[in-house]
């Protein structure tokens, strides 16, 4: 069987997701059971979701990657600090993320959150993150507020550019009460043209906005498409039909398997998603035997292997890095 790598994860925690972000997935739950009769209330449906989000040292990612046969993921840490109250800041997130790592060794990337609008002490922040624990990539909200090629971005881009980082942006809906217009996936063409040397992966533009990331990805050389959450996106009546259609749209070399767990942990878990996706009828049919390599683990690793690095060791020794280049 093929190694399996997960390019789309977060940690189950809610030292991550500020309650604003969980009142509003709360809100469209209720909104669309209450569409079919009675429904839990509003409060209800959120403290169900806080449960859901107690798995703060990722033991129980850890365990369903096992189960699942998934050998390594990528961990998303957006930054909503600027956006919704109670967000913890980078620095801590990188933190703890860091004691993740340590608790849990080879199993982990990083990408974590920038905002354009932290000006160039964010970017200096940014840069002594990256140094003090060896992170492997950026990620993008552009539904706080921003576009993803703001120019106040540029600057984060040059230090991705030196040290072959790949940069994670987010596109489609999300939480009710952010900006969908920032999200379109058509928003990151400047900054892909002006920095050809960075990967950017568009996050769930092989769910939303497909015919757009579609051709993002076929004539950018550096634009890669993510199909986190496939499972659980409402719009779809069959993701093992859908991704089957997009697996045969000639673009697998620039497709990123990833399952934005824990988005459908209720639902049977990682290992039932690997098991539809390896053994089921639909998923792969008529895909070869390399394109599905490329999707499930080879693509990933094109966009990390130029900056991918070990955790580091705590007694390591000061290196040249990101802070360098920060200036």
């Amino acid at each position: 069987m093929t190694t399996i790598y997960d390019g789309h994860c977060h940690v189950a925690s809610t030292h991550f997701v500020p309650q604003a972000f969980v009142e509003d997935v709360a809100g469209n739950v209720h909104s669309k059971l209450s569409a079919r009769g009675a429904s839990p209330s509003v409060a209800r449906i959120a403290r169900s979701y806080v449960d859901q989000h107690q798995d703060h040292l990722a033991d129980g990612l850890v365990a369903e990657m096992d189960a699942a046969g998934i050998a390594r993921a990528v961990l998303l840490v957006p930054d909503f600090s600027l956006r919704m109250p109670g967000s913890v800041p980078p620095s801590e997130a990188a933190r703890l993320h860091h004691e993740i790592r340590q608790r849990h060794p080879d199993r982990f990337w990083v990408y974590i959150g920038v905002d354009p609008r932290r000006g160039p002490e964010g970017v200096r922040a940014f840069a002594q993150m990256v140094d003090e624990y060896a992170l492997d990539g950026v990620k993008l909200y552009p539904p706080c507020g921003y576009s993803p090629s703001d120019p106040d971005l540029y600057p984060y881009y040059e230090i991705c550019a030196a040290l072959s980082l790949p940069v994670f942006v987010h596109t489609g809906p999300t939480a009710a009460s952010l900006d969908y217009e920032p999200a379109d996936p058509i928003k990151i063409d400047r900054a892909a043209r002006d920095f050809p040397q960075v990967d950017f992966v568009l996050g769930h533009a092989g769910l939303t906005h497909v015919d757009t990331g579609g051709y993002l990805a076929a004539y950018r050389p550096n634009v890669y498409l993510d199909i986190g959450g496939f499972a659980s996106t409402p719009t779809l009546r069959s993701w093992p039909e859908h991704l089957n259609r997009l697996f045969r749209a000639g673009i697998n070399h620039k497709i990123i398997f990833g399952t934005d767990w824990p988005l459908g942990r209720m639902g049977g878990g990682l290992k039932r998603l690997t098991d539809e996706i390896l053994h089921g009828p639909t998923v792969f049919s008529g895909v070869s035997r390399t394109d599905q390599r490329l999707i499930l683990r080879d693509n990933l690793l094109r966009v990390l292997a130029p900056g991918s690095r070990p955790a580091p060791h705590p007694a390591a020794a000061p290196r040249k890095g990101a802070a360098d280049v920060a200036g």
